[in-house]
């Protein structure tokens, strides 16, 4: 009954079966092998983005950090919700890499920016002269912090928004395949067909070991990524070890295959959750991931039965049986029936 994290979930076989194909003989180091040119070859045809520069690192703080280091100039600002990743979970990187750009956060009642909310943003900045932070990229959440999803319409209309400005638009796709599926939509439909400049592609939430891979849409930005990427320590010299894993996961459409997986599995605990008196929703479910909330004595009962997950607004220490604090669960694409099933057993009591 593990719903803390997709990170804690376990490494695809199929995934571990192609690094030990990797493993064997010689190969050149730092990207130049021919398994990662085929690699990148097909992310592009995935993404109908033939002139795409792809590049591979092994975390999504790196992938997000350096990604927004190279659309953000140090005066500037980054526009993202008061619950993104890149401002609540990764420890001032997306600062640090850039040089000292600070960020600046657009309020959101669920995960999502609206378009009206990023333009009030956007506009209340560059309004103290050289004083001031300058405009600088936007950055958007799919599948959000939250849980809820946008769709191409939604990431389209903020684009326009951040466009309009003259401003990028990256995406954290930490969970991009979870909302791609949820979505129905191609992955060119959920990214630079709806304005999106850069990708953070994820792929250690979907099965893999540990890589992410970075998509600008436009090459002009490529060489500037790159020598980002070797000054901050983020070029693996074994870089085939990388590679091997993005290429299983695109192979026979995997990555999707995992997405659907988790995003099943979900649903099947957010239904049974859904038919139990006690148990109220936070947000709407938009994949793979749902937040809800039912009595402090519950959550003890969940515990002590051997479930883990996040409790989020709240602590147990001292809290009254009848006080109601909030949990986020977390499918992964290994997550079975029987632990689901047993988890709303314990929770029905």
């Amino acid at each position: 009954m593990f719903f803390a994290s997709d990170n804690a979930g376990p490494v695809h076989p199929r995934v571990l079966e192609a690094l030990t194909r990797a493993n064997e003989g010689y190969a050149s180091g730092y990207g130049a092998d021919d398994l990662t040119t085929r690699t990148v070859t097909r992310i592009r045809e995935v993404f109908e983005a033939p002139g795409a520069a792809v590049f591979f690192v092994a975390t999504g703080t790196a992938a997000n950090a350096l990604a927004l280091a190279t659309l953000a100039q140090p005066f500037q600002t980054v526009f993202c919700t008061d619950v993104a990743h890149i401002h609540e979970d990764e420890c001032n990187a997306p600062e640090f890499f850039t040089g000292g750009a600070k960020l600046t956060l657009v309020p959101t009642d669920d995960g999502r920016m609206t378009p009206d909310a990023l333009r009030a943003a956007i506009e209340a900045e560059e309004s103290r002269g050289i004083h001031g932070p300058q405009r600088g990229p936007v950055s958007i959440t799919n599948i959000t912090e939250r849980g809820t999803r946008y769709t191409s319409a939604d990431i389209a209309a903020l684009a326009k928004v951040a466009h309009d400005h003259g401003l990028p638009v990256h995406l954290d796709g930490a969970r991009f395949a979870n909302a791609l599926v949820a979505e129905g939509c191609t992955p060119a439909e959920m990214t630079w067909k709806a304005g999106v400049d850069v990708l953070s592609f994820g792929g250690t939430k979907n099965g893999l070991m540990g890589v992410e891979a970075v998509i600008l849409f436009d090459p002009a930005r490529a060489r500037e990524f790159e020598y980002r990427r070797k000054r901050g320590g983020h070029l693996f010299s074994k870089h085939r070890y990388l590679t091997a894993q993005m290429a299983a996961y695109l192979e026979g459409d995997l990555w999707l295959d995992l997405a659907r997986a988790a995003n099943a599995a979900n649903a099947r605990l957010t239904r049974a959750l859904g038919q139990l008196p006690e148990v109220d929703f936070l947000y709407e479910t938009g994949g793979n991931m749902t937040f809800a909330s039912w009595s402090a004595a519950t959550h003890r009962r969940l515990f002590e039965a051997g479930a883990v997950y996040y409790l989020w607004d709240g602590t147990l220490e001292g809290a009254a049986d009848d006080a109601r604090l909030g949990a986020r669960l977390v499918c992964d694409w290994s997550m079975t029936d029987d632990a689901i099933d047993r988890f709303i057993e314990v929770l029905r009591g």
